[in-house]
């Protein structure tokens, strides 16, 4: 198993960053939010995941080893493989699915794209006791952009899990009004946040 990669950010795109480890390109995928913290020509070091099918050998990577262990035990789920497992991790962090699954939050779970309300009811039976109490790490680091960066971001990562353009172009316009907020405190826009706010949104609009 492959534990973790580091080395220099050679490229990053919309669900892959690609790490340069021993003159050799890892392809590695990644929630948004941490794809937002990642930076190329700087070095990173992400926990990973190797998932291995028949036709492929997939890395995954995580912005620590608390999103990779959830990671790997929401698949222990009939019906949730990787893609489902790290879009899951995209809508909410590792302690907000423990709270969701502790509290039996249904609404939380339809949130993410492709869990419908049957499918969370029978995630919330068959998860409710495995991923444990929140730990309250507040481990992930928080992604931030520029006053206009932010919106390529987040529209870059929606179109990476899935949405139409239009649609991710509305997301990005709905959660606008939370960046311009804090612009005007001084503050930079929190990518991971506001991609987690555009991702809700879209679930309830559906």
């Amino acid at each position: 198993m492959i534990a973790f990669v580091s080395g220099r950010v050679a490229a990053v795109g919309p669900d892959t960053a690609v790490i340069e480890v021993g003159g050799v390109g890892m392809a590695v995928q990644c929630t948004p939010g941490t794809l937002a913290t990642l930076r190329v020509g700087q070095t990173a070091r992400l926990p990973t995941s190797l998932v291995v099918r028949e036709e492929s050998l997939t890395l995954y990577g995580f912005a620590d080893d608390d999103e990779r262990q959830v990671f790997e035990l929401l698949q222990t789920a009939s019906g949730v493989g990787p893609r489902l497992a790290q879009a899951m991790l995209a809508v909410h962090t590792p302690d907000g699915l423990r709270a969701a699954f502790a509290g039996g939050d249904e609404k939380a779970l339809t949130a993410v794209p492709g869990i419908g309300k049957k499918g969370a009811q029978r995630l919330l039976l068959e998860l409710k006791d495995r991923l444990g109490d929140p730990v309250g790490s507040g481990r992930r680091p928080v992604a931030v952009a520029g006053p206009a960066g932010w919106r390529d971001q987040v529209h870059s990562a929606l179109v990476g899990l899935g949405y139409p353009a239009r649609q991710a172009d509305e997301a990005v316009a709905a959660v606008a009004p939370e960046a311009d907020a804090a612009v005007a405190s001084g503050a930079s826009p929190d990518v991971s946040a506001l991609l987690r706010l555009a991702l809700r949104g879209l679930g309830r609009a559906r």
